[in-house]
């Protein structure tokens, strides 16, 4: 990283080091004239502002100074969070406000090609809500069930994606987004990026309620069962993506039950909300998802509690060992299972099995964001990646390249 940098005084700035010229000098060592320099390529570019001063600077004498802030509303961020029967997509600025949202049903299994191009007509009539010009969208994030290699954005061997293995999900949301929202071939591509559901939602939901805890642990429980890790505030990916895929642990004692994986006993084949909503079906209580199991625990179903506390102490088993390896400072559970009865499961076995050291003081809880959680997780993922400091200078060199051969 070049300290010396535009994306770097940036960088500075929205995470609060810096928010004057003069503790810009400070903090990096530069002139005046270099910090006012690249100041004003982040002033061109409109991602910083100025504000007035401090009220409490103002009453203690002299001249206060101007105060520099980052200008979330200059740009905006176009995200989407898929589940198997259903999608939410929203605009968001950049500070992570939602501006204008729409959701309904779209089947992941009908592939790619169709649920893109739902996406990019979505997106299409999202920016007119918001009124808000295509020329401000900066970037698209995904949120899929499924795990993602980030660096290309392909999820890979997904058991609830049929069809989108190895996808190029990036160059399809491109085209959609060209065929939908953009015609103009003449702009550079919008960047696309893609990332598991459950990390998204823990790195949102760690950003917003736990930003102390340095080690935050998310699990999703909905169609599937899957798990995000926040370390110290990074999202935790493993070694090609794989990392938090906790619902195909194999369980004993369910050597029938078979999971879409093509294996038996693993632990969303008897604790996910398509477990269950199979089991109540059976019990005669027709349910055809997991938000159906929702439905009839919002209602105090019986059968529908009974279960749900029995798949919380199933996932509660699981965690036992997750959180004796990684001693996490918080435990939410998330997705459509959230409830009294799933997480009284959880607790029960989760204390029994771990070690008191591990659990002395952890948090349980629910989600916070609930059904935003995935929109603002992606949401924070596009923001920090085009702002980083070498993505920022990278940005604004080739905004000065394209001004000079315009």
């Amino acid at each position: 990283m070049n300290q010396a940098s535009a994306g770097h005084l940036l960088s500075l700035i929205r995470n609060g080091q810096a928010s004057t010229r003069g503790e810009l000098q400070r903090v990096t060592g530069l002139s005046r004239s270099t910090v006012g320099h690249r100041l004003d390529q982040l002033f061109r570019a409109g991602w910083v502002r100025e504000t007035a001063p401090d009220p409490v600077e103002v009453t203690t004498g002299g001249r206060p100074p101007v105060r520099l802030e980052f200008d979330a509303a200059h740009a905006v961020v176009l995200c989407a969070d898929l589940e198997t029967r259903h999608a939410r997509a929203a605009v968001l600025d950049l500070d992570g406000t939602l501006l204008a949202e729409h959701s309904g049903s779209l089947l992941i299994n009908q592939g790619p090609d169709q649920a893109l191009d739902r996406l990019g007509q979505w997106f299409a009539l999202l920016l007119e809500k918001a009124d808000v010009p295509v020329s401000a969208v900066c970037g698209i994030g995904l949120s899929v069930p499924g795990p993602v290699d980030a660096p290309t954005g392909i999820v890979v061997q997904p058991p609830m994606m049929p069809g989108w293995d190895r996808y190029p999900i990036p160059d399809g949301m491109r085209r959609a987004f060209a065929a939908h929202v953009s015609h103009d071939t003449s702009a550079p591509p919008v960047p696309v990026l893609v990332e598991n559901d459950a990390n998204l939602m823990a790195y949102a939901e760690q950003r917003d309620g736990f930003a102390d805890c340095p080690a935050f642990l998310l699990v999703k429980v909905s169609t599937g069962i899957g798990a995000g890790v926040v370390v110290n505030g990074e999202m935790y990916r493993g070694f090609d993506g794989a990392a938090g895929d906790i619902g195909h642990i194999r369980l004993s004692g369910h050597p029938h039950a078979l999971c879409r994986c093509g294996s038996y006993g693993c632990l969303a084949a008897v604790a996910s909300g398509r477990a269950l909503a199979e089991q109540l079906t059976a019990a005669g209580v027709p349910t055809a998802s997991g938000s159906g199991v929702r439905d009839q625990l919002s209602i105090g179903q019986p059968d529908a509690v009974r279960l749900a506390r029995e798949a919380g102490r199933l996932v509660g088993e699981v965690l036992a060992t997750v959180v004796t390896l990684l001693n996490p400072g918080v435990l939410m559970i998330a997705g459509d299972l959230t409830g009294p009865p799933f997480l009284t499961g959880v607790r029960e076995l989760l204390y029994q099995r771990a070690m008191p050291r591990t659990t002395a003081y952890l948090q349980v809880v629910s989600s916070r964001l609930g059904d935003h959680a995935g929109l603002r997780g992606a949401a924070a993922m596009v923001v920090e990646s085009l702002y980083a400091p070498e993505h920022a200078d990278a940005r604004l060199a080739a905004a000065v390249a394209g001004a000079a051969h315009a």
